[in-house]
């Protein structure tokens, strides 16, 4: 029997005034379960319950925060099993992957619960005083993408409620019913109207965006997204953090260990069948090295069992929807079309499901879509270089900077080369790793604020100057 999702609404279970909509296994392409759809008026309800909230919330105490996240946290373990499953079913990942995201969810949760506040005495002299406080900002939309469903949801609703803030989350449709879950989990713990979920598309994101009552929004998505979000912000000057779209770069430097490194970057590219922010999705290699890292890359491509998450032994689920798989075939298509040479992969699985290897595409250039565009998928191309310098303006040369990498066996050099990366996170001899005590953000056209740590929890608060005159 299938379980019923609600949204949730000043602490209520509530069904859908739009009826349902169906949510699908991307492995199988048969339907998961029904998801509630909500209307602009009950998006409007839940905001009123969490404008309510806030009377009494932003005053609840620190300590009784604390204590509710890591009550929420419990929740989370108590329900990981559950949670990992429906994460594989709706967005397709391996089961290990989804155990491994609710793990981080758990860790994100108590770690962002023990986080402090500051309090900062800018003067203390005989006559005055002058604190630096920081105050929570009212009511926190949360628009969620589909790729880590559970843990990009953690993100942004655990530092609200950190604050002193009280949450409206809108979960992508295509992935649902575990931010679903979570929100039950998250209303158990906290007052009626803390947390609030709706469910739904046409029109409930825009609304979300443009509400009155709505003082911050968070959102991860795509950069056209994020302009309409920013646009539609303006009525009451909303605070945002944007985490929008990348096409990170890396570069192996010639001194670099192929054989010790070559692990790293399969697995950073491909981490989640690339569809992951801050994947490596543009890998330029040094002459010298080129045919020896596209071997190497082949021989890990071509190791990978891809079928159903919840098979075991799969280590390589599907692409999660139908539109992101035909981008990614196009732009393989198009790659071919333009002389590039497909080293593995390079066609979708025949049968039922969006299943497409892992493609590693050689001889390209940067003027090629695969190469300009973000694939957000599993495919990889290859770039070679012949100068560092030439290198680095290359991998500048787009209008998006979420994150960068150089891969070498000398650490100093490598940094030098990292710093001048154009790209909110540099890493040497690693990528897409996100840290609960490292901020993470983007520049360009990837977005503003950051999420993480103490840096990403005052995101969330608004400065209050306390000037006393003693």
């Amino acid at each position: 029997m299938q379980k019923e999702y609600s949204l949730i609404i000043n602490g209520e279970q509530v069904a859908g005034g739009r009826g349902t909509f169906d949510v699908i296994n991307p492995a199988t392409e048969e339907v998961v379960s029904a998801c509630p759809y909500a209307t602009v008026e009950q998006l409007n309800d839940a905001v009123d319950a969490a404008d309510e909230a806030f009377k009494t919330w932003q005053y609840s105490s620190d300590e009784e925060r604390k204590q509710a996240l890591h009550r929420i946290a419990d929740g989370i373990e108590a329900n990981a099993a559950e949670l990992a499953e429906v994460i594989v079913k709706e967005q397709g990942k391996p089961m290990f992957l989804a155990q491994a995201e609710v793990g981080g969810a758990v860790a994100w949760t108590r770690y962002t619960a023990d986080l402090e506040i500051p309090v900062e005495v800018l003067e203390d002299s005989d006559n005055k005083r002058i604190e630096l406080h920081r105050k929570p900002l009212g009511v926190v939309g949360s628009i969620t993408p589909w790729n880590w469903p559970l843990m990009i949801a953690v993100w942004h609703i655990m530092p609200a409620l950190r604050t002193g803030n009280t949450v409206v989350c809108k979960p992508s449709g295509l992935t649902p019913l575990n931010t679903i879950l979570l929100a039950e989990i998250i209303s158990k713990e906290v007052p009626a109207g803390v947390m609030n979920l709706v469910t739904g598309e046409s029109g409930i994101g825009s609304a979300i965006t443009g509400h009155e009552k709505i003082r911050k929004i968070v959102f991860t998505g795509s950069t056209p997204t994020g302009q309409a979000i920013m646009r539609n912000a303006a009525g009451n000057l909303k605070r945002l953090t944007l985490e929008l779209g990348g096409n990170d770069a890396g570069i192996i430097l010639p001194d670099a260990d192929v054989n010790a490194i070559a692990e790293g970057i399969f697995q950073t590219a491909f981490l989640n069948m690339g569809q992951t922010c801050a994947a490596l999705k543009r890998l330029y290699v040094h002459d010298s090295q080129y045919d020896q890292v596209c071997e190497k890359l082949v021989e890990l491509a071509n190791a990978q069992t891809v079928g159903d998450g919840m098979a075991e032994g799969t280590t390589f689920g599907p692409v999660q929807n139908k539109d992101q798989f035909d981008l990614v075939k196009d732009l393989v298509d198009d790659a071919k079309a333009n002389g590039a040479s497909v080293l593995c992969g390079g066609q979708p699985l025949e049968g039922k499901g969006f299943f497409y290897p892992p493609t590693i595409v050689a001889n390209v250039t940067d003027d090629m879509r695969i190469v300009a565009e973000e694939q957000f998928g599993p495919t990889l191309p290859v770039i070679r270089y012949s100068d560092i310098d030439d290198a680095v303006e290359r991998a500048n040369r787009c209008d998006v900077g979420l994150g960068g990498s150089v891969w070498s066996s000398d650490i100093e050099g490598a940094q030098k080369i990292a710093q001048r990366l154009e790209c909110g996170t540099a890493w040497i001899n690693g990528h897409a790793e996100v840290l609960p005590h490292a901020p993470f953000g983007g520049c360009k056209m990837s977005g503003f604020g950051v999420e993480f740590g103490q840096e990403g929890l005052l995101e969330y608060t608004v400065p209050q100057t306390l000037n006393i005159n003693k």
